[in-house]
């Protein structure tokens, strides 16, 4: 009985990061100040967002803390006009055809940033529910050597307009990323990030469908800073979210338990940059 109900190791494996002093050891904060002439690079995953893509291109500032920002999309597949409309704005476009899925444009977007030797890589959705405007504020602290990873927390911020359901839904994933993590999250599905240039080098993507959960939890893993940000959230206005309950909690659910056990293995669909 005992080896079948409290078998050590566990036959379930671990359900959460270990706690500190287990095995996760944080990182040290870096001693160099990070040179002005490299850039703040703002990666925006998109699947058909060509009514959106260019307002959200068009709030980008020019530069943050001396940085100049350089705004890419990574177009995943997309039918319309998203490619060609993300160029006229002035963004930088890289494709992924077929469609890969939203993990997949993650990775790509840090394959970029890593490429371009970015002081902080950052990314939000495309479809207008975050603000460009307030990048600044988000990459501050990895400018400043504070953190290493950074999310902007729609719920220590202002929420705009989000629909009743999806606030539960989030709040009640948010707990289970905050157990798992043993971090004070308080925004695990936020679709707005930094990271510096060495989280960005070293996080492992664990599935193409979607990264929210996952680079939480492989980050602080991996000893990496945790930092919130608040900022301000509006629900998408045009458009289709391509998240569905069943089909989210059955394929980010077993990602996060094998990113926390150490079994991630990287996708092959992300592009090489």
């Amino acid at each position: 009985l005992v080896a079948t109900v409290l078998p050590a190791p566990s036959l379930l494996g671990r359900l959460r990061v270990p706690s500190a002093g287990a095995g996760i050891v944080e990182r040290p904060a870096a001693n160099e100040p990070i040179a002005a002439d490299r850039p703040v690079v703002l990666f925006l995953p998109a699947h058909n967002e060509e009514p959106r893509v260019a307002g959200v291109i068009e709030r980008a500032p020019a530069q943050v803390n001396s940085h100049p920002v350089q705004v890419v999309v990574v177009d995943d597949g997309s039918t319309d006009n998203t490619a060609a409309v993300a160029r006229g704005a002035g963004a930088d476009v890289i494709t992924h055809d077929p469609n890969r899925g939203l993990g997949a444009a993650v990775a790509t977007g840090f394959r970029v940033g890593v490429t371009r030797n970015a002081a902080a890589v950052a990314f939000c959705d495309a479809d207008g529910e975050y603000d460009p405007a307030e990048l600044a504020n988000l990459v501050a602290p990895v400018l400043d050597g504070e953190a290493d990873y950074v999310v902007g927390s729609r719920f220590a911020g202002t929420i705009e307009h989000m629909r009743p359901h999806r606030r539960f839904g989030n709040q009640v994933l948010t707990r289970w990323v905050r157990w798992m993590s043993r971090t004070p999250v308080t925004d695990g599905q936020s679709g707005y990030r930094v990271l510096s240039y060495d989280a960005a080098a070293e996080t492992v993507s664990a599935h193409d469908y979607n990264y929210a959960q996952v680079l939480t939890l492989d980050l602080i893993m991996r000893g990496f800073r945790y930092h919130e940000v608040p900022i301000t959230y509006h629900f998408r206005e045009s458009g289709r979210s391509f998240i569905r309950l069943g089909r989210y909690l059955r394929r980010c659910v077993p990602a996060a338990w094998r990113v926390v056990n150490g079994r991630v293995v990287p996708p092959e669909s992300a592009v090489q940059v």
